[in-house]
């Protein structure tokens, strides 16, 4: 099994990029690779640029990464209650390039923040919108006081409960594939 797996995050220090690889490292026996939205940089998506640009290089490079993919685990960094402007704009580019930007991949979707709310308001956003373009999506999960649950320096989710439930979404992914966990 082939994961594809990222933070919607620009952030070289990005919580949830720390997140999405803890994710990746509880698949064994998977081969993955996870992305960093900063390679795959774009100005931001409007109808002139898009006019000017076309389909830029770096858009249709992501939507290969996806296509070649069997599964997707996404964690979303939530700005003002909403999607980060780095992934908004890739992800724009993207759907006019193939509006089913997730290509029937099944997903898990993942957030967190460093305050109580776990980044809800985007995964919730995420996850409902995923249909629309093509997402299957497994189970979710939204993490609390990240500093609180995490350990960055190992990079472990020590709070045993929130582990036991994304261990439980990451096994949700593999049944989905048809692996065995």
């Amino acid at each position: 099994m082939k994961i594809l797996a990222f933070a919607a995050s620009s952030s070289k220090k990005s919580i949830n990029k720390q997140l999405v690889t803890y994710a990746v490292s509880l698949l064994e026996g998977c081969q993955s690779e996870v992305l960093d939205l900063n390679d795959y940089e774009l100005p931001l998506f409007s109808e002139d640029r898009e006019a000017e640009l076309g389909k830029p290089a770096l858009a249709r490079a992501f939507l290969e990464k996806i296509g070649d993919s069997d599964a997707v685990i996404i964690s979303f960094a939530e700005h003002n209650g909403s999607y980060s402007a780095a992934y908004k704009s890739l992800f724009d580019w993207c759907s006019r390039i193939n509006p089913k930007v997730f290509q029937n991949k099944p997903m898990v979707f993942l957030s967190t923040s460093p305050g109580p709310g776990g980044a809800g308001s985007v995964l919730a956003a995420a996850t409902a919108s995923a249909p629309f373009f093509d997402g299957d999506v497994k189970a979710t999960l939204s993490i609390p006081k990240f500093y609180e649950n995490f350990d960055s320096e190992s990079g472990v989710l020590h709070n045993s409960e929130i582990n036991a439930q994304l261990v439980s979404a990451v096994q949700q992914l593999c049944r989905a594939v048809g692996v065995q966990y």
